[in-house]
């Protein structure tokens, strides 16, 4: 779980990441969507690493950005709780659990290049 982002939860805060590569999502509805894979992201108001990894939609704010591997992004961000985990009602497994994601990254600007 990432603690640190979860005394943070609600707020909207500017943070920093390496870009490390693309990747690919199903969508419910069955569309591979594009998404981008930053790691080390640090809380810029503390300077502290409050995940060492997360996740984005490869949105168009992403794209401007012309992301290559290595580079420093920064963005802001709201911390918002989330659900993960796996539940099967049939085998009587329900193992979800609580964590924290940022979502809804805005103001994405690239801080330095390789």
């Amino acid at each position: 779980m990432r603690t640190k982002l979860a005394a943070e939860a609600g707020n909207r805060k500017k943070f920093q990441g390496t870009f490390s590569r693309l990747g690919k999502k199903i969508s419910y509805t069955g569309y591979s969507e594009d998404t981008i894979l930053l790691v080390q992201i640090t809380d810029m108001a503390t300077g502290l690493v409050v995940a060492d990894h997360v996740w984005f939609s490869y949105t168009k704010g992403f794209e401007q950005v012309r992301l290559s591997e290595g580079v420093r992004v920064e963005f802001e961000a709201r911390v918002k709780e989330y659900k993960k985990g796996y539940v099967n009602p049939a085998l009587g497994r329900k193992r979800k659990t609580s964590d924290f994601k940022l979502s809804h990254p805005t103001r994405i600007r690239l801080v330095s290049e390789q």
